[in-house]
């Protein structure tokens, strides 16, 4: 302890609040006096600053803690690294590779990871999935393409197994759902596919961080959503705002209109392409009928 100029005659200084006796007692102060207002200025190890002050000898003694500043360099490296924390180890099949390579150029928190996808001589799958061990706790997603039956069982493979390899999230990005028309019985003995396939994607198991994240893209009926499990969290998109983007940057763009082929296909979407003239099934019907 030191002390410059100290005041004449020595005042008796209150005791801190009880609260803060422990930190007092398990640390070493500095203390400075001034004789006009007679401040103590007491810095701890535990990098936290307490700032006394008595006005008057009548005055009640004022402690103020003051957190310990942070660079403003430190800050920017601080929010940097937080806001980058999050890495999502992405996957994909052979037919999505083009687009995989597209979306990881585009942020460098996505880090693409292969899959060996060979057959035996039977024609049955015979995967591996490389450094399987490297994708622990991370975030995964998988790129998939539902494009025909025969693909279809060796993607499922591999998507029942990302989730086990105990990887913190695991999102499947499944563009088109291939059996989404399929999603009613019209008569008796009709299968509904779409049902049928949610039921399958459901049974996804669950990661660490909880359900799988199944992300669509304008799938055929929004309803469709009831069709999946608990274990399986659809989320649909839709890519009618980068049609309205690419029609509006056309030179004729004011002399489009927008034809449906159904009236499903109305209902689906007409809200999204208000901003444009529609034409509706039953009007292309009557344009055909009068040889239009």
């Amino acid at each position: 302890m030191s002390a410059t100029t100290p005041p004449s005659p020595p005042q008796r200084l209150a005791a801190p609040p009880s609260h803060s006796s422990n930190k007092l007692r398990n640390s070493t102060p500095i203390r400075s006096f001034n004789r006009k207002d007679f401040s103590i200025r007491c810095e701890f190890e535990n990098s936290q600053r307490w700032t006394v002050r008595c006005v008057s000898g009548t005055d009640p003694i004022h402690i103020i803690l003051k957190p310990p500043s942070i660079p403003m360099a430190s800050a920017a490296v601080l929010g940097s690294s937080r806001k980058n924390s999050k890495r999502v180890c992405l996957f994909y099949c052979n037919e999505m590779k083009d687009l995989a390579e597209r979306i990881a150029s585009q942020s460098d928190a996505i880090e693409l990871r292969s899959i060996t996808w060979r057959t035996f001589e039977d024609g049955f799958p015979n995967l591996f999935i490389s450094n399987a061990h490297g994708i622990r706790g991370q975030h995964v997603a998988f790129l998939a393409s539902f494009s025909s039956p025969g693909v279809i069982f060796e993607q499922l493979s591999v998507i029942y197994a990302l989730p086990k390899l105990f990887v913190s999230s695991f999102t499947l990005v499944l563009p088109f759902f291939p059996t989404g028309t399929s999603e009613r019985m019209e008569d008796e003995g009709d299968v509904a596919t779409a049902f049928t396939l949610a039921r399958i994607l459901s049974n996804t198991p669950v990661p660490r961080g909880g359900p799988t994240s199944l992300v669509i893209f304008d799938i055929h009926a929004l309803q469709e959503r009831f069709y999946f499990g608990d274990n399986i969290l659809p989320c649909f998109e839709s890519g009618i705002p980068l049609l309205l983007n690419r029609l509006q940057q056309l030179p004729d763009s004011d002399n489009i209109s927008i034809a449906f082929p159904d009236d499903g296909a109305w209902k689906r979407f007409h809200k999204q392409l208000q901003h444009f003239p529609m034409i509706a099934s039953r009007t292309i019907d009557l344009y055909i009928a009068m040889g239009y």
